[in-house]
């Protein structure tokens, strides 16, 4: 299932070109284009989900798959010893500014507090 007007949805149907780290037959990890680290990789299902509730809700085993990529990426970038962030901003309060689920693996330096005060 995709959303036509999604640029996620575009960019797993190869309409957008993105910078590949990993491919499953379900799962997609490309390099953010806006990085706010040395290591920042979005990582989303193929499947448009609007945000996290709706992805577990209607696919726990895709969430599942989603989570083991991430944890993957952090090992291939160099960042699972030293730290990383799995973020997953979820609704227009969160900052959540493209509407189809995805998680940002984000390290290689000290992130800082979780939430800016």
């Amino acid at each position: 299932m995709t959303d036509a007007d999604c640029i996620f949805c575009k960019i797993t149907a190869g309409e957008i070109p993105s910078t590949k780290v990993r491919e499953t037959k379900r799962v997609l990890a490309f390099r953010d284009l806006h990085p706010r680290a040395s290591t920042h990789v979005l990582v989303i299902p193929k499947d448009h989900y609007a945000n996290v509730a709706e992805l577990t809700a209607a696919d726990p085993a895709l969430a599942g798959e989603v989570l083991a990529v991430a944890a993957e990426v952090a090992a291939e970038e160099g960042v699972a010893e030293s730290g990383w962030r799995l973020i997953a901003n979820t609704g227009p309060h969160s900052g959540q500014d493209v509407f189809h689920v995805h998680f940002h693996v984000v390290g290689g330096k000290p992130l800082g507090p979780m939430v800016a005060a």
